[in-house]
């Protein structure tokens, strides 16, 4: 649809600066800024005005630069953290990409302290930006130097398939490519940046990386292609390494490319070190070589439908002989009417004469010469119509040629042509593959393309639609003009070391010769740029730590160390010597970066994320996975040795970036996906609740933190750690005391503080941080709320309120109580801590000792299951298991020890079975006494919580005289309490202001007598309290006496009483139920098994 603006013009700094100075000059400063004055009006010259509003401040309106909109008063507030639309706008249209190398980000001013000038708005459009660039990269050394031989070798319809599956797999590839690059701007980096935004920074990296050692293999390639060409073809004569014996030539030829490799390489450094701009300079260069020997080459095709050039070939039998050991293709000549012998007499036979000895071979079969370029319309066709696979050392043989088989002999001292590699339908395709690699030159140079969201498509798609052009219809002309044993002639010994795409070139060979050595020199120089470039890009992002050397540079942000690196790798494939064998090397990381450009894309595309909407519409999932099925299949293809190393080496890197990376959020569809995945999953958990056979525990753990956000027991996170072992849900809470609306910048501090702790712990979980005004609520909206869907807690680690009994304020305990309601009420399990500070940390170890299992009441299998959980972790693996039960005066012990070791051999738990016997007995004097001292204390302290609560009705009091004296009549507000607790602990002694100064002070007096206190000494204990101390006496006695030494001790732990008055008691018994224990975990069941006996 179409928009339409209004553009109104915008006035500049310096008239606003010149109005702002007419305004000071005009308009006194008052001293009352902000009082309720009329707002003053300043008339500039322009009849312009400026208001004195008394919602702004003076000094911003003083400030011309500065000076918001009155029409946009309302959203001041705003403005000052978020940016106004025009300014946004304005950012954005002037935004300008820079080029693949450049600064992340342009800095105002340059090291000299010079203002760096304004750069150009870039200007190229799509031939210029991206398709010559593209020709460029996708046309080099393969083309010229092994297409002719792939098409000898494999036949014109296998070739033809081999050309037509790499292009299929460009071609998928540059449009899911383009899908990507028109989603948003591409920044330097191009194939790695649009994989690590796209799939996240593990793979970006990996597949990066792999790009890189991709592109800096291809530098090598490129090189020793020109190495190849030199040596070859343009000077034989400079080859530093001589063949001493028949067989020995390739061996000579790789030594002589591993030296003159080097030194190219080294030249080629130095030139990407002194400066990129003398590279761009020779890039048209290099690209007008390419053309015009690609011109030459379609010239002589058609040269040759009516005159074809004189190329003759010799054949001994049906083998090919290589014509630089001799001239004249004959056994014998005619001279003066004599038969005299030649020099292809003396290579086969021991003398000159014609009584000599020969080869077998020579001396039965005749010698033929053929023409080697027979042209257009020949039957050159139907001999390269099929394949001609060949073993290595076999002799390149012509077909349809009469030859009489004889014993074979040493054949490797006469000149035959042989091959120097096995051949197979495979190893073409990794040999060809990277000659229509390069298809990411156009989005590259995103940042310099006038409009790169329509030339990047357009650019990238044409130029690949015209190689595929090229590279097919010269599988069809080399088949159909070339004679078969030429073509499969890698090297051209058969037409006199003669280049053999030159033969058919027209007006000479050399066009080819000096085309293709410039266009491989031109290529690997764009890789020696481009390679360390991409390899900064990753540096920069800060993923992997060990590059992060790799991205710097010099001043003016060139990769030297990077350059380096890329050297030395590069200086690697230049040893291996063979262009054959770098090939598939190439093919394998290219192969896999178009792998995860097409997933990429799919992804994106299948998830239907918002921000997916790319400019270029042709293009669909079905096409991406296509694409990217299409590249794991060529991968296993070409080699799949090397398939399986580059994707071990993608691997390696990706769990390193994982396990050590810096984290990064990009919004890449690897999060997108794990969000569709995790939905699905809590759908599915959602349809019913676990069974009792996958029942684990999922973890809330309910942390404190002081006044300045620290952890107050890291341990407790310790020992979550420790019972889950990283497996299961974890979710670590934690409440602060406030107003959300006032303290909720706490909270991202907060839990900033509580996931570093998690993180030192190796807490593998979430964290949720709450704001309350009641702590007890926002413990209580912690067990309600945390999780979702299925994935919801089901047991609650919080630790034991260390030193109660000394806290003037009840609320510690109180709120501690109240959360054991909740999570009753919540049905879920809880796990008690009690000295938490003496648990284990996660480096420490038990080499010996006992975890002691008190079970006194069934709680669903929770006492059974939980120390087999802590066993599995290092620190408690060493620790026995005991497990204790007590039996009443009516019990078998000796049939319930049998008993509870049958019901261990069923769950699978080793552990030693003891029965307790617990007869009844009176209740002793301790109990009696402690049971008193609870009580006393209880009514001590209610007295004086009562005496405090009187303080604040007497300045309730004042405020109430106060506000009747008041001439307004208008009531104070009334002050809050800190706490609901206390109000509910106040009750019927709360006063709703109807007291009066005479009954004030008559109540006060009471309360200071002493006779207030009295009554304590006659306290009489509940009877129910005397039981319950009894019990949590003995119950003490019996587990210190056997337990006292353990590491841990795991008990049943009681419910809270049902009246609030009983929680301050409810603590004393639990107190004195742990007393002399060090280590102690109180566990309450959530109401449901968690183990069973059946699998």
């Amino acid at each position: 649809m179409a928009v339409r603006f209004s553009v109104t013009p915008a006035r500049t700094e310096q008239e606003e600066k010149d109005d702002g100075d007419i305004v000071n000059e005009d308009v006194p400063m008052s001293g009352n800024r902000r009082g309720n004055q009329e707002p003053t009006v300043a008339h500039n010259g322009d009849g312009g005005h400026k208001d004195d509003y008394p919602f702004l401040d003076a000094e911003d309106v003083e400030q011309g630069g500065e000076l918001y909109d009155k029409n946009l008063a309302l959203f001041e507030e705003e403005m000052d953290t978020r940016p106004m639309v025009s300014s946004l706008l304005s950012r954005l249209v002037n935004y300008t990409n820079l080029p693949q190398g450049a600064r992340e980000h342009e800095e105002a001013e340059s090291i000299d302290g010079t203002r760096i000038q304004p750069t150009q708005s870039p200007r190229m459009g799509t031939c210029m930006g991206v398709y010559l660039p593209c020709l460029q990269n996708i046309l080099g050394v393969i083309l010229f130097l092994r297409l002719p031989w792939l098409v000898g070798t494999a036949g014109i319809f296998e070739s033809f398939l081999i050309v037509l599956l790499c292009c299929c797999c460009t071609l998928l590839t540059a449009i899911s490519m383009s899908a990507i690059a028109t989603n948003g701007v591409v920044p330097a980096g191009g194939s790695y940046f649009m994989i690590s935004r796209s799939l996240g920074p593990e793979f970006g990296g990996a597949v990066g990386l792999c790009f890189y050692l991709g592109t800096t293999f291809a530098s090598s390639m490129y090189i020793l292609g020109a190495v190849e060409i030199l040596v070859a073809y343009i000077s034989p004569a400079a080859a530093i390494f001589k063949a001493a014996e028949p067989g020995d030539e390739m061996a000579a030829l790789f030594n002589n490319m591993r030296v003159y490799g080097t030194c190219f390489l080294t030249s080629m450094a130095i030139v990407v070190f002194v400066g990129v701009k003398y590279v761009n300079k020779f890039a048209m260069l290099f690209l007008t070589c390419v053309i015009l020997s690609i011109i030459a080459i379609y010239v002589g095709v058609v040269k040759s439908a009516f005159a074809p050039p004189h190329f003759p070939i010799c054949l001994l039998g049906n083998r090919t002989l290589a014509r630089h050991a001799f001239n004249v293709c004959a056994k014998t000549v005619s001279y003066a009417n004599q038969t005299r012998t030649t020099r292809l007499w003396e290579v086969f036979c021991d003398s000159p004469f014609l009584n000599a000895t020969c080869d077998n071979y020579f001396a039965s079969n005749n010698v033929t010469e053929i023409e080697g370029i027979p042209g257009l319309f020949s039957k050159a066709f139907t001999g390269n119509a099929w394949s001609s696979y060949m073993s290595k050392g076999d002799i390149i043989e012509s077909t349809g040629m009469g030859v009489v088989d004889v014993p074979p002999s040493n054949v490797r001292r006469y000149p035959y042509i042989f091959t120097d590699l096995a051949t197979s339908f495979t190893v073409l395709f990794g040999i060809f593959f990277p000659s229509v690699t390069g298809i990411m030159a156009g989005s590259n140079r995103s940042g310099d393309l006038k409009d790169a969201q329509k030339s990047i498509p357009v650019g990238t798609i044409l130029a690949i639609s015209t190689t595929s052009f090229i590279y097919l219809t010269c599988v069809i002309l080399f088949g159909s003009c070339i004679e078969n044993v030429v073509l499969r002639d890698k090297f051209g010994e058969v037409v006199k070391g003669t280049l053999v795409v030159g033969t058919l070139a027209w007006p000479s060979p050399w066009v080819i010769v000096i085309g293709s050595f410039f266009s491989t020199c031109g290529a690997g120089l764009q890789s020696l740029t481009g390679a360390p470039r991409l390899l900064q890009a990753i540096a920069k992002d800060g993923i992997i730590p060990f590059l992060s050397v790799f991205g710097h540079g010099k001043a003016n942000g060139e990769p030297t160390w990077a350059l380096l690196l890329t050297a030395g790798i590069a200086e690697l494939g230049i040893l291996i010597a063979s262009l054959d064998m770098v090939a598939p090397i190439l093919s394998m990381f290219f192969l896999m970066c178009y792998l995860f450009v097409n997933l990429a894309c799919a992804v994106q595309t299948l998830l239907r994320t918002p921000n997916w909407r790319p400019r270029f519409r042709y293009y669909h999932w079905f096409l991406s996975f296509l694409g990217m099925v299409i590249c794991l299949a060529l991968m296993f293809i070409s080699s799949w040795h090397y398939a399986i190393v580059a994707m071990l080496i993608a691997g390696m890197i990706y769990k390193y970036i994982e396990y050590r990376g810096a984290e990064k959020e990009w919004g890449d569809g690897i999060r997108g996906l794990s969000l569709s995945a995790a939905r699905f999953a809590l759908l599915r958990l959602e349809e019913g609740p676990p069974h009792t056979k996958n029942w684990r525990p999922q973890v809330l753990v309910l942390l404190k933190v002081d006044e300045t956000g620290n952890v107050r027991h890291p341990r407790l996170l310790s020992f979550a750690a420790q019972l889950k072992a990283g497996k299961g849900l974890t979710i670590v809470g934690s409440v602060i005391e406030g107003d959300f609306l006032d303290c909720h910048s706490e909270a991202p501090l907060v839990e900033l503080a509580v996931k570093r702790q998690m993180e030192a712990q190796r807490v593998k979980g979430f964290c949720q941080v709450v704001l309350s005004t009641v702590l007890r609520d926002g413990f209580s909206h912690l067990v309600q709320s945390a999780g979702l869907g299925g994935m919801r807690p089901n047991t609650v680690v919080m630790g034991w309120p260390f030193q109660w009994r000394q806290s003037e304020d009840p609320r510690s305990w109180k709120t501690f109580i109240d959360t054991v309601r909740a999570t009753t009420a919540a049905r879920l399990a809880l796990l008690v801590a009690k000295n938490i500070s003496l648990f284990p940390g996660n480096q420490e170890r038990y080499f010996d000792g006992t975890i002691d299992v008190w079970w006194i009441v069934h709680d669903g299998g929770m006492l059974m299951l939980l120390p087999f959980l802590l066993r599995q972790h290092k620190v408690w693996r060493k620790c026995q298991m005991r497990i204790f039960t007590v039996a009443q005066l009516e019990d078998n012990s000796i049939q319930m020890k049998k008993d509870l070791a049958t019901f261990l051999y069923h769950l699978r738990i080793d552990a030693d079975v003891e029965v307790v016997e617990m007869h009844d007995s009176d209740i002793s004097a301790y109990t009696y006494e402690r049971t008193l001292m609870m009580e006393q204390r209880s009514q001590m302290l209610k007295h004086m919580r009562l005496s405090k609560s009187e303080r604040e009705r007497e300045a309730h009091f004042v405020e109430d005289q106060h506000a009747a004296e008041s001439p307004s009549g208008s009531p104070p507000p009334s002050p809050s309490s800190d706490d609901d607790d206390e109000e509910e602990m106040h009750g019927p002694l709360h006063v709703h202001m109807t007291w009066t100064s005479e009954r004030f002070a008559k109540e006060h007096n009471q309360a200071q007598t002493p006779e207030a206190f009295r009554d304590l000494l006659n306290i009489k204990p509940d009877q129910s309290n005397v039981r319950r101390m009894h019990t949590a006496v003995k119950l003490n006695e019996v587990i210190v006496s056997r337990s006292h030494d353990a590491r841990l001790v795991l008990l049943n732990m009681p419910g809270p009483p049902r009246n609030a008055e009983g929680d301050e008691n409810y603590m004393e018994f639990l107190e004195v139920l742990t007393e002399g224990l060090e280590r102690v975990l109180l566990v309450r069941g959530g109401g449901c098994e968690v183990i069973t006996i059946y699998s």
